[in-house]
C-alpha cells in the first residue's frame, strides 16, 4: 500500500461543504438585521442581545425540531428549496404560541454526501422562511455522514430561541370559560403524519408524478406544499388588544386535539366543531385511499387547521376582521367552558397529552367533505 488513505477517500468532501456555504451565504445574508454580529461562517453565530434591556421583563423561549419524514419526498422529487418552510414552521410557531417573537434561529443537515447546489436550495428555503417570520438565520452546520446515510439522503433539524414580556405571556393561565376558539387554515399536511400519509401512497400504488384533479396538480407537488408560517400573522393578532388573544396552540404531532388541550387550564374543555370547516382534499384522499379511521386521521394529522387562536368572546370579530387583512384564512371553531366531570361519562375527550395536566377537548358533530 503507497498511498495512505484520506478523508475525501472515507467519503468526506470538505471542499464540497466550502461551495455549499458560498452558494447560499446571500440568502442567509438577508435574515440578518443590525442585531446580527459576524456574518456567515463563524464558529459561533453571534446575536446582539442589548435590544432585551428594553424589556421590563424578559422571557427568553425556545424550541428545537425536525421535518421528519417528508425530507423522503423532497429527495424523491429532487425538489429541495422548500423543505425549509417545513423545517422553520416546526420550530418558530412553537415559540410564538406563548406569544413570543422568534429571535434567531440555527439549523443541521446531516447528509450522505454533500452535494453543494442541493445543500444550498435547503439552506436558501429556511433562510427565506426565516425572513417570513422575521428570524435571523444565524448559523448552522453541514455534517457528511457516508455509510450511515446513502448520497442522496438527509435529514434536517433546527433550534430557535425567542423573546416575551412577562406580563404578555400567552398561555393556559389567560384562558376562560367563555372564550372562543378561531381556526386559522393550514396550507396542507405542513409536516406531520408523512409516516402515514406515504404508507398510504405506497397502498395505493400512486406515483408522485400522478396528476390529481382533486389536487388541480401531482400528487407530489400537494405532498411537498411547504408548511404555512404563522409567526409574524400570530404576533401581529396578538398586538391587537381588541382581538384579546389569550393563546394560541399550533397543530402539530397528535393533531387538533392533543395539542389544544395543552394549552387549556385545568377544569375547562374546548368543544371542537367538526362542521365549522370543509377538510381540504389531501386529508380526504388520505382517508378514502387507506381507509383510515376517523380517529387516527385526528390523531395524526391536522386536518385543514394548522393552528389556533384562543381568544375572548367579544375579541371574536376585531380578530377575523385582523386575519383577513393579514390574508389568513380564519373562521370560528369552537369554544371553551367549565369542565364538569360528570357530564364526561361516554364522551370522546382527549386529554393529558405530552404528560400535561391540563384541559381536555371534545370533538363533536361532523367534517364538511
Amino acid at each position: 500500500m503507497t498511498d495512505g488513505l484520506t478523508y475525501a477517500a472515507a467519503g468526506v468532501d470538505t471542499e464540497a461543504g466550502d461551495k455549499a456555504v458560498e452558494l447560499m451565504k446571500d440568502a442567509v445574508r438577508r435574515t440578518h438585521g443590525p442585531e446580527v454580529l459576524g456574518g456567515v461562517g463563524g464558529f459561533a453565530g453571534l446575536y446582539d442581545a442589548a435590544a432585551l434591556t428594553r424589556y421590563r421583563h424578559p422571557l427568553l423561549a425556545t424550541s428545537t425540531d425536525g421535518v421528519g419524514t417528508k425530507v423522503a419526498i423532497a429527495q424523491a422529487l429532487d425538489v429541495h428549496d422548500t423543505i425549509g418552510f417545513d423545517l422553520v414552521g416546526m420550530v418558530v410557531d412553537d415559540i410564538v404560541v406563548v406569544g413570543a417573537k422568534p429571535l434567531f434561529m440555527t439549523d443541521y443537515i446531516a447528509c450522505g454526501k454533500v452535494v453543494p447546489e442541493r445543500i444550498a436550495d435547503v439552506v436558501r428555503g429556511i433562510a427565506a422562511a426565516c425572513e417570513v417570520a422575521g428570524t435571523a438565520l444565524v448559523g448552522g452546520e453541514t455534517a457528511e455522514h457516508p455509510g450511515l446515510l446513502g448520497p442522496d439522503e438527509y435529514d434536517v433539524a433546527g433550534a430557535a430561541t425567542g423573546v416575551v414580556e412577562a406580563d404578555a405571556l400567552l398561555g393556559p393561565d389567560r384562558v376562560r370559560p367563555g372564550d372562543v376558539l378561531i381556526g386559522l387554515a393550514s396550507s396542507g399536511l405542513h409536516s406531520n403524519g408523512f409516516s402515514l400519509v406515504r404508507a398510504v401512497v405506497k397502498h395505493a400504488g400512486w406515483e408522485l408524478d400522478r396528476h390529481v384533479d382533486e389536487f388541480g396538480r401531482t400528487l407530489g407537488e400537494e405532498l411537498l406544499t411547504p408548511t404555512r408560517v404563522y409567526a409574524s400573522d400570530c404576533l401581529a393578532l396578538a398586538a391587537d388588544d381588541a382581538a384579546q388573544v389569550h393563546g394560541f396552540t399550533h397543530v402539530t404531532g397528535g393533531g387538533l386535539a392533543a395539542n389544544l388541550a395543552r394549552v387549556l387550564p385545568a377544569g375547562t374543555v374546548a368543544t371542537v366543531d367538526r362542521a365549522s370547516w370543509e377538510v381540504p382534499a389531501v386529508f380526504r384522499a388520505v382517508r378514502d385511499l387507506g381507509k383510515v379511521p376517523q380517529r387516527d386521521l385526528e390523531n395524526t394529522l391536522n386536518l385543514g387547521v394548522g393552528m389556533v387562536a384562543i381568544v375572548g368572546a367579544e375579541g371574536v370579530d376585531a380578530a377575523l376582521a385582523r386575519c383577513e387583512a393579514l390574508g389568513l384564512p380564519a373562521w370560528v371553531l369552537g369554544t371553551v367552558e367549565q369542565h364538569d366531570p360528570s357530564t364526561s361519562i361516554g364522551e370522546d375527550l382527549v386529554t393529558g397529552t405530552k404528560g400535561v395536566h391540563a384541559g381536555a377537548v371534545r370533538m363533536v358533530g361532523s367534517y364538511r367533505g
